[in-house]
């Protein structure tokens, strides 16, 4: 699945996966929020976003600034800078597929979730899966270091069999939050779910949330599922119910149809760009070497890319018309500049030309002669003849 990433206000940069619908058709939108301490690839995050992804959504999860592959120290963060986080995440898909109409929060993710939503116009309904009812809650995990920690204003805390190191302006702020008020003023759809047996997060703070909001909202237990939905299961179950359920609050309306692909960049990212195409979302970059941060193809390889997919469909597609026992086919492709004097057979004479070289594979047991024929097949392929005839390109003001 695509990885993305954005710069929050800090300035840091944060990584995130968009888990996309089969075919790449989305019909809405959808932002996750992982776990305190956890990161967008524990299951449940991945599990569930696969589920609504199957359903048609579009799910972006991301590592909360200091977790996973995002920048920054998780020290420096607080509850309140996760909110930042998650709206910084929600102007990213704004920009690049459509604003967010749905929220999912897991645990400390899932009362973000509750709270970030006031800031967000797009939001039509939130769902919180084991969440409690005040990020205050998760003070509760800090044991006896929790007084170290206001006592020295910073101390290393085992979590999940992790060290962390938490200072007191973490604490202040989670003791600052009144999410009762936002509760009540939420106004979007609301799902709770919760499992009875919870240990870590009892379901009386799953009560508090749903006394607290206005309707439209709804229960839904998760039985017998332990905090981090880590069976299989229960995740799928789980994503299943909230993409049922979100279905009845959305505007579910297929965005602009696009005949060809949208790059947009900033100049503050450098060579950074985002590549849409239709509901298809790539990244466009340098290598570090030429300025860039390459996090993404640059465009020569984009180019080698073309060519060389246009070549395998070519060739398979010729495989199954004629029934060739082809299992497989790989193209290799390389791009380079060369002089003119040394290519023979060039029109230009001067100068440096591009050279584009495939190497081509075919897995399978041909008969004497095939192969060759499959490599003449292959310089038939659309691509190829454009990049070998007659291209124009014009360029406009839009």
């Amino acid at each position: 699945m695509p990885r993305i990433h954005f710069n929050s206000r800090s300035g840091l940069s944060l990584t995130g996966s968009i888990e996309l619908p089969p075919g790449g058709h989305w019909k809405a939108t959808a932002l996750f929020a992982h776990c305190f301490t956890c990161g967008r690839n524990i299951r449940a995050a991945r599990q569930i976003s696969s589920s609504l992804a199957a359903a048609g959504f579009a799910v972006l999860r991301f590592d909360f600034t200091g977790l996973g592959e995002s920048e920054g120290d998780f020290a420096d963060t607080t509850f309140s800078s996760n909110l930042d986080d998650l709206e910084d995440a929600a102007n990213w898909l704004a920009a690049n597929l459509a604003a967010p109409q749905l929220l999912v929060g897991h645990s400390l993710g899932g009362t973000a979730a509750l709270a970030v939503a006031e800031r967000l116009d797009s939001v039509r309904a939130v769902a919180t899966l084991a969440a409690p009812s005040s990020p205050e809650h998760v003070l509760k995990q800090f044991g006896d270091d929790l007084g170290r920690i206001e006592a020295e204003g910073s101390a290393e805390v085992e979590l999940a069999g992790r060290s962390f190191r938490i200072r007191r302006d973490f604490i202040d702020d989670a003791r600052s939050q009144d999410l009762g008020a936002r509760l009540r003023r939420l106004r979007r759809a609301l799902l709770v779910m919760h499992a009875p047996g919870d240990t870590l997060v009892p379901v009386s703070e799953a009560e508090t949330i749903f006394t607290g909001a206005l309707h439209p909202k709804s229960f839904v237990s998760l039985d017998d599922a332990d905090h981090l939905l880590s069976r299989e299961q229960d995740a799928d179950y789980a994503g299943g119910v909230i993409a049922a359920w979100a279905s009845r609050f959305l505007q579910l309306k297929a965005p602009e149809a696009m005949d060809g692909v949208r790059v947009a960049g900033r100049t503050a990212d450098r060579f950074l760009c985002s590549v849409q195409a239709g509901e298809h979302v790539l990244v466009a970059d340098e290598p570090q070497e030429h300025g860039g941060t390459d996090r993404g193809l640059d465009p020569y390889r984009y180019l080698a890319t073309a060519l060389g997919a246009c070549t395998v469909m070519t060739l398979n597609m010729y495989a199954r018309h004629k029934k060739l026992p082809v299992e497989r086919v790989t193209c290799d492709v390389s791009h380079r500049k060369i002089h003119a004097e040394d290519c023979e057979d060039c029109e230009t004479k001067a100068g440096k030309l591009d050279e584009l070289t495939r190497s081509i594979r075919i897995e399978g047991n041909l008969e004497d002669g095939v192969r060759e024929r499959m490599l003449e097949i292959a310089d038939r392929c659309p691509v190829h003849r454009t990049l070998e005839g007659e291209v124009r390109i014009r360029s406009e003001l839009g």
